[in-house]
């Protein structure tokens, strides 16, 4: 009877003991449907700012400097006179030009009234035929003498012109090359300082030739005019700013393809009122081509990759984890363009990624994806 009652305390105990696996939770993560936004495709490079005019002023009449009329550096405007070379000179020169074009002027005067005369006199027969044609000679080359002296003065005047250097457009004036008192346009122009137009600023790059190809396709498609190509709007941003804050317009397209480089060289201009871009700099460029309804964008943190390239992870109705192949496009933001492989109703994890193996079933908690910005920045 004891025994009895000590196996049954045994089968007891062990009974008690017996260990039963328990699965573990599903792991949590968070999905989204692909947002559905219309967005702007961009052609991407970069380039170079130049400045739209860079003229060098030289002096074109010999003579000393007399006066240097503006500080090294400074914004001038167009027709402002920055040196003047001794006048003195050329202004005397100007006064012998007017005294001889005033003494050519006397001279016509007798010879018309001669020639005047001896019409008359010859159609009375008072005057023989040679007097008349002597006459005539005379009165016509005074008024070529006339002439030569008016063209002096002119050229006097040009010349007396050239002793002020003026700007020729607006912009910021170089340091000056001469100093006051130094002999200048002896044999040859000499250059005195560099004039530099920085506003508006040209920006240059050049063009692949496949995305020449896809550009001319879609200015075909679009029915796209050679007005309405120059009007195209390009965007420029410094190597240190945010997205693309400076806007114009595309202003030049060399009529063919380098076939050394298989480049187009393409040109736009910008307005630069407060002069932050100066010619030289190396910018970041973008000009829109085409805007694309029904777009899909998931978080470019929920794209993996792999050996066989991008891919996302999803969530089917019965919560297992399913691997998606995908083309993908630029990011707008945080976001990246899907171009191939997903719908509007894919659900995609885009949080807990790292806790998610495909096959296996996971607890979704829905999100609604933030709509991405137009102007956004494209990486």
């Amino acid at each position: 009877m004891k025994t009895i009652v000590i196996l049954a305390a045994l089968l007891s105990l062990s009974a008690c003991n017996e260990n039963h696996y328990v699965a573990p939770p599903a792991p949590k993560v968070t999905v989204a449907h692909p947002l559905r936004q219309e967005i702007t495709r961009y052609l991407e490079t970069s380039g170079n700012l130049a400045s739209v005019n860079s003229t060098n002023l030289v002096a074109r009449v010999a003579g000393f400097v007399q006066e240097v009329k503006f500080k090294d550096g400074e914004t001038v405007k167009a027709g402002q006179p920055l040196f003047v070379v001794e006048p003195q000179p050329y202004e005397i020169a100007l006064e012998q030009a007017k005294a001889a074009e005033a003494s050519a002027d006397a001279t016509v005067t007798q010879a018309q009234a001669d020639y005047a005369r001896q019409t008359q006199l010859q159609r009375q027969d008072f005057a023989s035929k040679a007097t008349l044609e002597s006459s005539t000679a005379t009165r016509d080359s005074a008024l070529a003498v006339q002439r030569q002296k008016e063209a002096d003065t002119k050229q006097a005047e040009i010349n007396l012109g050239y002793t002020q250097v003026k700007a020729p457009f607006d912009g910021i004036v170089t340091a000056r090359q001469v100093s006051v008192g130094e002999l200048v346009g002896m044999g040859s122009p000499t250059v005195l300082a560099t004039v530099v137009q920085l506003d508006p600023i040209y920006v240059n790059f050049n063009v692949s030739e496949q995305d020449v190809v896809r550009l001319r396709a879609g200015i075909r498609e679009r029915g796209t005019t050679e007005a309405e190509l120059r009007k195209m709007t390009i965007e420029v941003g410094l190597v240190n700013e945010t997205g693309y804050p400076h806007k114009g317009t595309l202003d030049y397209a060399y009529p063919g393809v380098t076939s050394s480089t298989g480049t187009l060289a393409v040109r736009g201009v910008l307005p630069n009122p407060d002069r932050i871009l100066l010619p030289g700099y190396f910018v970041r460029i973008r000009v829109p081509l085409s805007k694309e309804p029904d777009t899909l964008l998931v978080p470019d943190a929920a794209i993996g990759n792999d050996q066989g390239g991008r891919y996302v992870l999803l969530v089917g109705k019965d919560g297992i984890v399913e691997q998606r192949k995908i083309e993908i496009g630029e990011t707008r933001g945080d976001l990246r363009i899907v171009t191939q492989g997903l719908s509007a109703d894919d659900s995609v994890i885009v949080s807990g990624v790292a806790r998610a193996v495909p096959g296996q079933k996971v607890e979704a908690e829905p999100q609604t994806l933030a709509r991405s910005g137009e102007d956004g920045e494209v990486k």
